[in-house]
């Protein structure tokens, strides 16, 4: 897109208003994901027999989004107009979405269709996704983005509950009209992200067209996605490369820690399938619950600090559970464990946003979360799998313990990096 500096800038959104908008893209979003998530197999079940085919074509958007969403996340951080540089991709992105999202059962019938509106669904939702989430650093200073992308978090987790409530009362009786149901929230949220936001006039927008303007050139080529990962690769200050890293780790504990549980309560502590998969529901309340303060323990205490006390908190949740294996006993261990994992999953991106070079890329470095995430999203079941094939079913949450305390371990080495270092950001 063609560089083009507004020269009058709409009105400034306050930090607020901005968090809630950025929170109502973000519910959007994963609304459609979590519904996809849970009615999409049912629809392959009737062509597949297969358990692990219909799993392969379901993580396949993980898959895409692991390429896709750095390099839309870079385009977008190097995308100048008038509107700004984030919200024409959710402008256009959104809807489409929302349209390949409706046409999913009414191409149940043809396998083949059905794939396809799959793969394109997933193509275009993984364009789009770490885009929202960047306007947080672009309009937020450093020292709130914790309380923000606490209410965006916040949100996120809420779909679960909507998700639900649409299967329950509509999927049954009106399946066409529950995808409908969820597209229409996307199209009402996108309404309202475009008619309220005009990112251009952003402090992160801003900032670099400055540094465009002081580089002489209308260009931005030097902000293309391998240069971000080059030269994170390059730092001798490890701190970034190490985060990314540590969010692949944390990423693999707690995915591994919602994957296997109900085969772990129905193995440990004999439970019907049923009432196995319902053991991580208190903890999702507790997640809500603990976000918001969290975020406020690190604006005061410190991000890195903050980090490490949840996740070691969620390591100690993980050996209580071991310790006593009781039904009630693992419910309290998931609260405990979801309340510390909530330190991290709210800190985390904000400190890697606070170590981004610029403001030029924001939207990559959101996307390099993602990827790390993903990517323990990923590997983490097949890997507490591993070790349960090994050593039974018995010590799996010990295995997720384990996994978590490395992940603190290398997030101790990233705050003695920057306290080494006397680096002044604000993480």
């Amino acid at each position: 897109m063609s560089t083009t500096i507004p020269t009058a800038p709409p009105r400034q959104l306050g930090p607020r208003r901005i968090t809630l908008l950025v929170a109502l893209a973000v519910f959007a979003q994963e609304s459609m994901w979590n519904f996809y998530d849970s009615q999409v197999p049912p629809l392959l079940r009737d062509h597949l027999a297969s358990a692990a085919l219909v799993g392969f074509i379901m993580g396949m958007d993980n898959l895409l989004g692991i390429f896709i969403q750095p390099w839309m996340a870079n385009r977008s951080d190097r995308t100048r107009t008038c509107w700004g540089r984030r919200m024409p991709y959710l402008a256009v992105g959104m809807p489409i979405a929302a349209l390949l999202f409706v046409t999913l059962p009414h191409t149940a019938d043809s396998l083949p269709l059905l794939i396809v509106v799959i793969v394109a669904f997933a193509l275009v939702s993984n364009s789009f996704k770490p885009i929202g989430e960047a306007l947080v650093p672009d309009f937020i200073a450093p020292e709130r983005r914790s309380r923000a992308n606490a209410a965006v978090k916040i949100a996120s987790s809420l779909t679960v509950i909507v998700a639900a409530l649409v299967s329950i009362l509509l999927v049954d009786d009106h399946p066409t009209l529950a995808f409908a149901l969820i597209a229409l929230i996307t199209l009402v949220s996108v309404t309202v992200l475009c008619l309220s936001i005009r990112d251009s006039s952003s402090p992160g927008y801003q900032a670099a067209v400055a540094e465009d303007a002081a580089e002489e050139s209308t260009s931005v080529g030097q902000a293309r996605i391998r240069d971000t990962i080059w030269e994170i690769v390059r730092d001798t200050d490890r701190s970034r490369l190490l985060l990314i890293v540590a969010i692949l780790v944390f990423g693999s504990a707690w995915a591994g820690s919602r994957a296997l549980v109900t085969p772990y309560g129905m193995e440990t502590l004999g439970l019907s399938r049923g009432d196995a998969g319902g053991l991580t529901l208190p903890s999702g309340v507790a997640f809500l619950l603990a976000a918001y303060p969290t975020a406020l323990f690190a604006e005061r205490f410190g991000r890195l600090r903050t980090m490490i006390a949840g996740m070691a908190i969620f390591a100690a949740a993980m050996v209580l559970g071991t310790l006593v294996q009781t039904p009630t006993g693992t419910v309290v261990a998931f609260c405990i464990g979801a309340a510390g994992a909530s330190a991290f999953l709210v800190n985390a991106v904000v400190v890697l946003w606070n170590l981004a070079p610029s403001a030029r890329v924001f939207g990559t470095y959101a996307a390099l979360y993602a990827v790390g995430w993903q990517s323990g999203a990923f590997l983490g079941p097949a890997l507490i799998g591993g070790a349960v094939d090994i050593l039974g079913w018995q010590t799996m949450l010990l295995d997720i313990a384990v996994v978590a305390a490395i992940a603190v371990v290398i997030v101790v080495r990233i705050d003695r990096l920057q306290r080494r270092g006397d680096v002044e950001r604000a993480v």
